[in-house]
């Protein structure tokens, strides 16, 4: 059997998953911090960047966004998006577009752009996030998730769990995230369980946290808040990892704000009385980065990423 290879290619299987409130993972772990980021969306113009089929666009546009805008690189999960717009219609819009050349959208269009599970996926994060920093308006947010940097480093992090006994004496199970050459940025190929037959392939890049908060930086974004979330009760009952998740997260979300004061794509002048928020932000990346792993020697079980919503 020759194995699906890219998003293209498991798009129904990825849209049996998400249903119309996200799997598992994205509806009792990752969205929950995504979409208290985001916030009230009534009256705002929001580009879902890698939408995949395009639950949170529709979800959006029934939440009175002025316009709810998804675009993926995928045809296959841009059709099922379609498809389930006519079946239950919302006003939301959905086109094929290259993450990284947004063709046709024009230069501050946009009030938020929102990137769920994407960025770790895209080749040319670079190129994406200039381009959400052309159509965002001034003062325009972008709020993303990504795996986190730290501590779900593809097949070089794992959970570790020994068995130690309390200071009340009570032995209990203890959780560790083992990682390794976090600085080391690659090409990753992701396997994905699609049957207990089939496995499915995409691709992913590790990059660390200094490489994340330059790409922003230099596209003329400041970081305004960073959260790592935590697994809902469901999460931690349903889910292999969900306790795990509770001491170590294995997921970012980030919101950065466009800070241009004059014309597109050029940065802003004005001084400013205090850092911005992105460097007052810096101490608490780099404790995140110095946190990012711990020790082991027992067995340890794997850590398959969770889905994913890709525009390459």
């Amino acid at each position: 059997m020759v194995p699906k290879v890219g998003w293209d290619a498991l798009a129904v299987w990825r849209d049996e998953r998400m249903g119309e409130e996200g799997d598992l993972w994205h509806r009792a772990i990752i969205d929950p911090t995504l979409l208290r980021l985001v916030g009230p969306v009534r009256g705002r113009r929001l580009l879902d960047l890698a939408c995949g089929n395009g639950y949170l666009t529709r979800r959006w546009a029934r939440q009175g966004a002025a316009r709810a805008l998804g675009i993926d690189a995928s045809p296959r999960s841009l059709a099922l998006a379609r498809r389930r717009e006519r079946a239950h219609p919302s006003g939301a819009e959905f086109l094929r577009r290259d993450a990284g050349h947004l063709v046709g959208l024009e230069d501050g269009s946009f009030d938020l752009v929102v990137a769920n599970m994407a960025l770790m996926d895209l080749r040319d994060a670079e190129g994406a996030v200039r381009e959400v920093a052309r159509v965002l308006a001034p003062r325009g947010r972008f709020v993303f998730s990504v795996s986190h940097p730290c501590f779900d480093l593809d097949d070089r992090s794992a959970w570790v769990v020994e068995r130690g006994r309390g200071s009340d004496g009570v032995f209990r199970d203890v959780y560790w995230r083992k990682v390794q050459k976090y600085r080391q940025e690659r090409r990753v190929r992701v396997p994905w369980r699609i049957s207990a037959s089939e496995t499915g392939f995409t691709t992913s890049y590790h990059r660390t946290l200094t490489t994340y908060s330059r790409i922003l930086r230099e596209a003329g974004l400041w970081i305004v808040r960073i959260e790592e979330p935590s697994p809902l009760p469901e999460a931690v009952r349903d889910s292999p990892q969900g306790r795990f998740m509770v001491e170590v997260p294995l997921h970012l979300v980030v919101e950065a704000q466009a800070h241009r004061t004059g014309p597109i794509g050029r940065r802003s002048s004005r001084v400013r009385a205090r850092p911005p928020e992105s460097q007052r932000t810096a101490g608490s990346l780099a404790g995140a980065a110095r946190r990012s792993g711990s020790g082991g020697r027992s067995p340890r079980t794997g850590s398959p990423r969770p889905g994913s919503s890709s525009g390459s």
